[in-house]
Order: structure tokens, then sequence, then C-alpha cells
């Protein structure tokens, strides 16, 4: 699996009414080894022809799973790709050693894939030319089910009764030749994938939400790949402590230079520089060599060998003109943190409060967590800009503006529409109060 673990769902659901799982009396089977042992990894041309022809022969959905080197290496790219499909038995791939990947690409297509969380794996295989056209996501079925944990062991243990071993998910898959007992692991994790996947389709059909998975599965497809960040520096943890545009600048010199040298080593950035350094070196602002090397964070050997070029970074930011100093925020329309909505709009934050509530209700009656059911941001914009028509349909046309998914929009349209007719009915009885003063 990827480095990182699926994060779990807080819903909560009694046994009654919530996903078929286990037995909690049943014996849970450790996942140890896969049934036919770990395959050979392939490494050449002729063996990924052969291989592709053994995926090309097999049938039903292909299990598929990506290993990358978060932590380690300069960005995201797949170092192992696992697959799985019946009748062809489980293959591992080295796309480092072996490209392009085209007959395996060709061999994949038409095909389902199945995989675990597939945003984290599914721009890593874009970059090595795998892409889907059909796929089932067991880690958003999970969430949809409303199964209180999502992680693919946990799903694993609860739905299928199998203890799959954990040991290996953040170690570094550039490394080579890659250990036995690694590879039995990236094998493991496509070993059971599809029987999961048929399980949790089973449970969706049961719950009458196979169309909805369906629905985030193709959203998945064609949003997995995002467009460049803009300003990508402005990522650095702990920024938000940098209140000067100056500081900010010294931000985004340091981050620059950190980018290029890990880019050059390959390297995860973090590796050569922290970000805490980065933050602490922008509120300092330090005038020379020695004022960095002082400051706590630049305290490591290797650090301090690197402080010229850090300096020479934020000498950079500090000679900038006024004019070419970073803004403090980007321009966005999106409406400020919510916390702040009672000073700043509090009609916005009156609507918020009754539209959080029914949204959540209606996430509680299907058995899903809220944030499945409408995105967040998606609500809080709905409340902070209301459409002009706020008639269900009205609701419904934003709701899609917006990305929202039809089943989405069939179960939160109605609620939305009549929360933002019991707010404005509110709205205008206290208006018409002779004794009202709007604080706006």
């Amino acid at each position: 699996m990827t480095v990182e673990e699926p994060q779990e769902s807080t819903t909560t659901a009694d046994d009654a009414a919530g996903p078929a799982t286990a037995s909690p009396d049943a014996e849970v089977v450790p996942f140890l080894e896969p049934r036919d042992g770990v395959p050979p990894v392939v490494t050449d041309a002729a063996a990924l022809v052969d291989a592709a022809a053994r995926i090309a022969a097999g049938t039903g959905p292909v299990a598929i799973d990506a290993e990358r080197a978060s932590g380690y290496r300069y960005g995201q790219r797949a170092y192992l790709v696992q697959l799985r499909r019946a009748g062809s038995g489980t293959l591992l791939v080295d796309p480092d050693a072996v490209s392009p990947l085209d007959p395996l690409a060709e061999a994949l297509t038409g095909t389902e894939w199945v995989l675990h969380a597939a945003s984290q794996d599914l721009p890593c295989l874009e970059e090595i030319g795998l892409r889907p056209t059909a796929l089932f996501d067991t880690e958003l079925a999970g969430r949809l089910l409303g199964h209180p944990r999502v992680g693919l062991a946990a799903l694993t243990e609860s739905v299928l009764g199998y203890r799959l071993e954990k040991g290996h998910a953040a170690v570094d898959w550039s490394t080579r030749p890659l250990p036995e007992p690694w590879l039995r692991y990236a094998a493991l994790d496509v070993e059971a994938l599809v029987e999961l996947r048929d399980a949790l389709a089973e449970q969706l059909v049961e719950q009458g939400k196979l169309a909805w998975a369906e629905q985030e599965f193709q959203h998945l497809i064609a949003t997995a790949i995002s467009a460049p960040r803009v300003d990508p520096w402005r990522r650095t943890s702990g920024m938000h402590r940098v209140r000067k545009r100056r500081g900010l600048a010294a931000v985004r010199e340091l981050w620059l230079v950190r980018d290029q040298m890990a880019r050059d080593r390959d390297v995860a950035p973090g590796r050569i520089l922290p970000d805490s350094a980065i933050v602490a070196a922008a509120q300092a602002m330090p005038a020379g060599r020695d004022a960095l090397t002082e400051l706590p964070v630049f305290g490591g050997r290797a650090t301090r060998r690197l402080a010229d070029r850090w300096m020479v970074a934020i000498d950079r930011a500090r000679d900038l003109p006024e004019s070419e100093l970073p803004p403090l925020a980007l321009a966005s329309n999106a409406p400020p943190p919510a916390r702040s909505w009672s000073d700043k709009d509090p009609d916005a934050a009156a609507r918020l409060a009754l539209l959080r509530p029914a949204v959540s209700a209606l996430a509680d009656e299907h058995r899903l967590p809220t944030e499945n059911l409408l995105t967040p941001d998606t609500l809080r914009r709905i409340a902070w800009q209301p459409p002009a028509d706020p008639s269900e349909a009205g609701v419904a046309a934003a709701l899609r503006e917006r990305g929202a998914r039809d089943w989405q929009i069939e179960l939160t349209a109605r609620a939305i529409a009549k929360g933002l007719a019991r707010w404005a009915t509110t709205h205008q009885t206290a208006s018409d109060d002779p004794g009202h003063s709007p604080d706006r």
C-alpha cells in the first residue's frame, strides 16, 4: 500500500443498522503468505510482455496497488506496482527497471481496477502511463457503507476475517534489491482485494448504494489528476506563523532552493531542510551566517554545512523591492474560516447553523460520514453565498456547479432549500421588528 494509511471514518452505526461484517465470534485468520508464493519482480521487457499476456488472459476485475518512497525520494512516483487477477495470479512490476509500460497498459484497457484509497495511487500510476476507465475503490465503498474503520487491514479483517500484515508500509520502496519480506507484504496487499471488492459490492446492493458508489468512482477517475498548485511553497508547514510579507518572501526563496536541491539529489525535501527550519529563518531574518546557525533548528551538521546557500536565499528575500513581495494570502473566492463568520457575516453564520445539522441528520439516516454525503467546503460555500434561486431546483444547480454528484444532490438539495427558506423567514421576521438593528 501507499505510505499514508487512509484516515478512518468517524461514522458510528449500531450492529442492527450497520453493514454486514464478519461475525465477532468468527476466527480471524492471519494472512501471512500469498497463496501462490511471492512472484519474481518484472524487471525487463520480455518479462513485461509475459506479464501483460497473463493479465490479458485473466478474467474479472484487476486488483492494483502501488508503493512509493514518500519521505525518502523526491516526488511521489511509483517504485513497485502490484497486480492480481483471476487466472493471472499476482504480478510485481518494477516501473523504474522496465519502461514504458505500454504492453501492460494495453492489457489493462477495458478492465475494472480495484484499488484501496485510489486517490493516493492514481496520480503515480498515471505518471507511468497507467490510467483506469473503470474503478472500484474499497476504501470509499467502506465509507459509503458506514464501516467504522476503513483502512485496508481493518476492512479485510472485519469483512473477510483475514488479518493482513502491515509492517512495511513506511519503508523506502526505492531500495534495490527489494527484500523478500517487503515483496511478500506488497503481494499480500492485492491478494484479497478483489474478494473484498465483491463482498463490499454485495453490501452496496443490499443498502441501495451501488449507484452512489459508481458515481463516486467515476468522479475519482475524472479528478484524480489535479492541476499544478499555484505557489506550492505556501504549503510549508507552520507558515501561518510568518506574519510579514518579507518573511513570506524568505519562505518562498528557501523553499525554492531546497526544492531544486531535492530534485537534483532525488531525495525528499524535508531531508535537506525541514519546514520548521524554513519558518524559523523567515521569522528571524538573520543578518548573517553566524546568526542563522545560532537558530536551534539549524544546529545539525548537514544544515550548517549548507548555511551559505540558505543565507543567499534569505538575502535575496531581504533585497526584494516591496512591489515584488508575495501577498500574505492568495486571492480566493473561498469563504473565510467559519469560526469568523459571526463577526464577518452573521447572516451566513445563521444559515450555516441551520444547514449543518440538516445535512448531518441525513448522513446519519443513510449511515455514512457527513463529508461523503457533502463536502464541508461545498456546504460552507452554499451558506456563505446562497444561490440566487433558493428553491430546490436552484440549490441543485448550485450543488452541481460545485461538483456534487447526482446522488448527493438528490439527498441534500431539498433539505438545504428548506434550511435557506427557514433562514429567510426568520431573517425577514427579524427585519420587520422595529427594534431590530442589523449588525453587518
